[in-house]
């Protein structure tokens, strides 16, 4: 059984498992022998430090990049799979470099436009490849390997090459404008509760692993750029989205004789979007915070995230998500609270 879900994914890991996938905890070996190496490491947003609560922790990224240089006896691509801060590429190439040994590493960034809930269908029909590399001979060859990779199943129309700058920021830009377009329309929703459906559905909120993250590390760039008005244009989406999630919870509190505690409240859909079990930044933890602030009864149910994991969720703090597992205790408070019952998106029950 696979750890996460998502929809189709078991079925392309049962036809390609033992024949083009392997799976393998000897991280050195493999890396050694491989001529491109995907890097896709966690890059959370920095809890402490320069930057921190906006600017992206590196760590994992610097990890990788070490261990790569370390073990490496031959030349290699490395591609920068996660979502990562502009200019991650210039600071990976000298970790490369100043350990290489003369080994001769090429960076590329190849971000993702993958939605959860239909990673699998976007990943068999994209509507575009980004790949972005350095302007040197040796650049635009690593550029063109990748290309290669892609094309036996992507239209070469589809694929798009540019630098390695341009390519870290479209993916900033491409979320924080998907962001923002929630947001927008979700203050609409504020003052016209109801608003027709080929514009864009009205939520709860956006979550989810990137697009938060995303928009505080264009807040950042943004910051040491000296737009400063630019940075509180972008905050302000954040802002409205957090917004929205408070607004939802006061709704429900005073649909309830401005009151829920002692009272059950079932909670039908845990995970950030349909058809996935990711609960990162989902909207959902912080309604169950505001409700379990009002002393309700949560019982929580989501076809695809087990109980573990939304006990783990809901006593985190803000950033501590994307962290390892080892630092986010279980809180016996939550879950003296909260109740978990094995496609729903988020709805709620009251039980006077």
């Amino acid at each position: 059984m696979l750890p996460v879900y998502e929809l189709g994914l078991e079925n392309v890991v049962k036809e390609c498992q033992g024949r083009n996938l392997f799976f393998s905890t000897d991280v050195e070996k493999h890396a050694r022998e491989a001529d491109i190496v995907f890097v896709s490491v966690n890059t959370p947003t920095k809890t402490r430090g320069l930057g921190a609560g906006k600017a992206g922790d590196l760590t994992y990224w610097d990890s990788a990049a070490r261990m790569i240089a370390d073990v490496s006896k031959s030349d290699k691509i490395v591609v920068e799979k996660s979502t990562v801060p502009v200019r991650t590429a210039e600071a990976i190439e000298k970790i490369l470099t100043h350990n290489s040994k003369g080994i001769n590493f090429q960076i590329l960034s190849n971000p993702k436009f993958l939605a959860e809930g239909t990673a699998i269908e976007d990943l068999f029909q994209p509507d575009r490849v980004l790949i972005g590399g350095g302007e040197t001979p040796g650049g635009q060859k690593a550029i063109q390997a990748l290309k290669d990779v892609y094309a036996q199943w992507v239209p070469e129309e589809r694929i798009l090459t540019t630098n390695l700058w341009s390519a870290e920021l479209s993916k900033l830009a491409a979320n924080a404008f998907l962001a923002q377009r929630i947001s927008s329309v979700n203050t609409m929703s504020a003052l016209c509760e109801r608003i027709g459906p080929k514009f864009l559905n009205a939520s709860v909120g956006f979550g989810g692993s990137c697009f938060q993250k995303d928009i505080l590390n264009l807040v950042y760039v943004c910051e040491c750029n000296g737009l400063l008005e630019v940075a509180e244009y972008w905050k302000r989406v954040i802002k409205i989205n957090d917004y929205q999630k408070t607004r939802f919870v006061n709704r429900v509190v005073a649909s309830m004789f401005n009151t829920v505690s002692g009272k059950k409240v079932a909670i039908l859909g845990f995970a950030f979007k349909k058809d996935t079990g990711d609960t990162q930044e989902t909207p959902a933890i912080d309604v169950c915070k505001g409700l379990l602030g009002d002393k309700a009864n949560l019982s929580i149910y989501d076809p695809h995230v087990n109980e573990d994991q939304i006990q783990r969720d809901l006593p985190m703090n803000k950033f501590d998500w994307d962290h390892p597992l080892h630092f986010q205790p279980m809180s016996p408070t939550t879950v003296k609270q909260v109740s978990v019952v094995w496609d729903t998106h988020l709805t709620l029950i009251c039980y006077l």
